[in-house]
């Protein structure tokens, strides 16, 4: 086995997202399902579909055990409405809320402010709450018309995501 200066550190690729259940995963699938996607369009795959809150990048494995602590913060549930959709000019297909809860930007402005607790850094872009439909969707027609979703949100998630043949997401720890 190589050891040393030969071994690259093993990390995770984490971030915090609004993490649905199966009843709201479906009807994020058939809004999904509305739309008529383009020849090479990816549509994201149900079982992954959700609201990332923050996206955390890579990490050092070893320094998981402080992200999973001290990323508990005070966290009023709320309702989110989603029903917007819409093609950002990077080919991603998103489903926006209608309205954005207070709530829901109070748990971001909270979690930023626990990043730097943990070692770790909130991202300086704003943030735009969507749910990701489908990325390289560059010419699809967006639907005018769905049906709202109303997500009773009562909790959050930090979530591992694994490339290559470990392809997929990992639910790491709930947060009520």
């Amino acid at each position: 086995m190589a050891t040393s200066s030969t071994t690259t550190p093993q990390s995770t690729r984490l971030f915090l997202a609004l993490w649905p259940d199966a009843a709201v995963r479906e009807q994020l699938r058939a809004w999904r399902e509305l739309w008529n996607w383009p020849r090479g369009a990816s549509p994201v795959h149900t079982d992954k579909l959700h609201m990332t809150l923050h996206f955390l990048g890579n990490q050092p494995a070893e320094s998981l055990p402080a992200p999973l602590d001290g990323l508990a913060v005070p966290f009023t549930p709320f309702r989110l409405q989603l029903g917007v959709a819409e093609l950002w000019h990077n080919g991603i297909a998103v489903l926006s809320p209608q309205d954005t809860p207070q709530q829901l930007l109070d748990l971001h402005t909270a979690l930023s402010g626990a990043l730097p607790g943990v070692g770790l850094q909130p991202e300086q872009r704003p943030y735009r709450p969507h749910v990701t439909m489908a990325r390289r969707a560059k010419g699809v027609a967006v639907p005018q018309n769905g049906p709202v979703i109303d997500w009773a949100v009562d909790h959050y998630t930090l979530v591992e995501s694994k490339t290559g043949d470990g392809s997929g997401y990992t639910v790491l720890r709930e947060y009520r």
